[in-house]
């Protein structure tokens, strides 16, 4: 009898949960009309994963500017760096106001229709995309590069920090 009991409770929990598998479909990042198909050639750029997400030029443009822009090492500014690249590319329209790094997730996603990916390593994150860093002090932001990650300095290593998210924007 209790087997029955349990078989049904986990029946009941299936069905509540199926609403919550179609709404997840709806909030993908993939858009097929903006979707475009790495060439051969070009798949070495973006890393061994580079198939499985669909890139916004101007997010791969932003982290272009932020290499082009960074210094030799940390001036402790990564958010103001990381602002001003996004701003370059046209990604967003206005300065971001937050103050610290690990509040850019917040704002990015609120403010300027960012979306965070379900990837956690900072090494499978797509080209161009804003990696989030808490912990002590104001955290740190970077933009994933094709040799690493740059922020106000260029880095082949993300940071130590415990990653808050991995975030980009879908295509308009």
């Amino acid at each position: 009898m209790t087997s029955i009991i349990r078989l049904s409770l986990i029946f009941a929990a299936l069905a509540l949960l199926a609403p919550g598998a179609h709404a997840a479909a709806k909030d993908s990042l993939y858009d097929e009309r903006n979707a475009q198909k790495l060439e051969a050639g070009k798949f070495s750029l973006f890393g061994p994963l580079a198939g499985r997400f669909k890139y916004d030029k101007r997010m791969i443009h932003a982290a272009e500017i932020a290499a082009a822009r960074a210094r030799g090492h940390s001036t402790s500014r990564c958010w103001h760096y990381v602002k001003d690249a996004l701003l370059a590319a046209q990604i967003i329209p206005t300065r971001p106001k937050t103050e610290y790094a690990k509040q850019a997730a917040g704002e990015l996603t609120a403010s300027y229709g960012f979306r965070r990916l379900k990837e956690t390593n900072p090494y499978k994150a797509p080209l161009g995309s804003v990696l989030v860093y808490g912990g002590k002090g104001a955290g740190h932001v970077e933009l994933r590069t094709q040799l690493g990650f740059v922020s106000d300095f260029v880095s082949v290593k993300p940071s130590p920090r415990p990653l808050i998210g991995i975030y980009v924007k879908p295509r308009a």
